[in-house]
């Protein structure tokens, strides 16, 4: 079996790190520098940050996040959110990301991904498809933290990323995410076998038993993973997010919702896995 990646995903609103269900909701955790670091030491393979506020502004403003933490962490940094051009891309990267998220824009004009993966390289291109459920059993593609339908089916718009070079998907189960109930497997799996690129599986994961699940059933190259360490990292640490004004911060105190998660950090993570027979890189 392939070496499977474990990439915490950082979701960034402003100066913070936020966590939500479904997407929404966002609740302050702390300082994304400081959750990366944890998890840099702590054994991650790479490292996901996302602006999930960049379509309101049309831009990614994680450039000054992205540089302090280039010079202190060095596993891969993937950055999405608001990346509408190749100039977008081109900033981001010179700010220390290695690889970049794309979904309203490649979505918007497809021809992008062509035209980035050209100019960069298609290990430094990854999609990011968000999906819904339909109520006819139909798995539809959205944008903008799964607010915007695309009119896309998320089958064939994978399909279509890999012949425009992508070099990976980060797949989104906005149903799932946030929840702890566990990925949409059949819903990964066929999205695994149906494309020849790497498959990060996103969203829902609760307990460490559900990773092995997305990756023993669902067949997912990697998985990005927030509530979890997020959690871990609360419980287990001071954080500054209960002293800053901006945001919720209140279900931090009072541990709202952490019941539904057995919390891990990344090294009981990897052991799960490998008691399983999956393999994980060092």
């Amino acid at each position: 079996m392939k070496n499977i990646r474990i990439i915490p995903r950082l979701d960034i609103k402003g100066p913070n790190l936020v966590k939500g269900i479904h997407l929404e909701g966002l609740r302050v955790m702390g300082r994304p520098e400081e959750f990366a670091r944890h998890y840099y030491e702590s054994g991650a393979d790479e490292l996901i940050f996302m602006d999930v506020v960049a379509s309101l502004y049309e831009r990614n403003s994680l450039h000054e996040i992205i540089s302090r933490t280039a010079r202190e962490i060095f596993i891969p940094l993937t950055v999405g959110g608001g990346l509408r051009s190749i100039s977008d891309i081109r900033e981001v990267l010179r700010a220390g990301a290695d690889k970049v998220s794309l979904n309203t824009a490649a979505i918007n004009n497809p021809s992008l991904i062509r035209e980035a993966v050209l100019k960069f390289g298609s290990s430094t291109i990854v999609v990011a498809i968000e999906v819904i459920k339909n109520t006819d059993g139909r798995y539809l593609a959205y944008t903008d933290n799964g607010r915007e339908f695309t009119g896309k089916d998320a089958f064939e718009w994978a399909q279509d990323v890999e012949e425009l070079g992508a070099g990976e998907i980060v797949l989104t189960s906005v149903d799932k995410e946030g929840t702890g109930e566990g990925f949409d497997l059949g819903f990964v799996q066929k999205i695994s076998e149906n494309v020849g690129i790497p498959v990060i599986a996103h969203g829902g994961a609760g307990k460490s038993r559900h990773v092995s699940d997305v990756i023993l059933n669902g067949k997912a190259d990697a998985v990005t993973l927030a509530s979890m360490f997020h959690y871990h990292y609360v419980i287990n640490n001071a954080t500054d997010a209960a002293t800053n004004s901006e945001g919720n911060t209140e279900f931090l105190s009072q541990k709202r919702n952490f019941h539904i998660f057995e919390p891990c950090n990344i090294p009981e993570l990897k052991k799960h896995l490998i008691d399983v027979g999956i393999e994980c890189r060092n």
